[in-house]
């Protein structure tokens, strides 16, 4: 029976934890970190935001801006970003790493990037014809997704 109860308390503990951990939050863009706010305004001056979130998961926490256009901006905790979709534009040209624009334009050049996305192990670029390309932190290309 003790044995039970102390199983309980900890099932008990990690739910409540766990649903702490998903805690999701309007914010104003004021309360961004500096890096996100000058972010926006270097980069998408011309954009009205339509939301701001604060996103805090178990382990991790991000940023994530709407613009009234549809697209999307997330930010890591520090207010640099993490991933840029434009949707139906293209993502701002100087963002986007200068290899993988050259990559691009070379087997490509008619296409445009419309999101790109990095994390600790690699950068994932959409193009608006549909391919998904990933590279890794040296910027090879490390797999091709259509």
């Amino acid at each position: 029976m003790k044995k039970l109860m102390i199983l309980a308390a900890i099932l008990f503990s990690l739910g409540t934890i766990t649903a702490k951990a998903d805690n999701d939050r309007m914010i104003t863009v004021n309360q961004l970190p500096q890096k996100s706010q000058t972010f926006i305004k270097q980069h998408f001056p011309n954009e009205k935001v339509a939301y701001a979130k604060y996103e805090r998961d178990f382990l991790d926490s991000t940023y994530e801006i709407v613009f009234t256009s549809s697209a999307k901006i997330e930010f890591f905790k520090n207010g640099d970003w993490k991933e840029v979709d434009c949707k139906y534009s293209t993502v701002p040209a100087d963002i986007v790493p200068a290899q993988i624009t050259a990559y691009i334009q070379q087997n490509w050049p008619d296409a445009s990037i419309v999101k790109i996305d990095r994390d600790k192990r690699d950068y994932e670029v959409q193009l608006n014809n549909r391919l998904e390309l990933t590279f890794d932190l040296n910027f090879n290309l490390i797999e091709i997704d259509d």
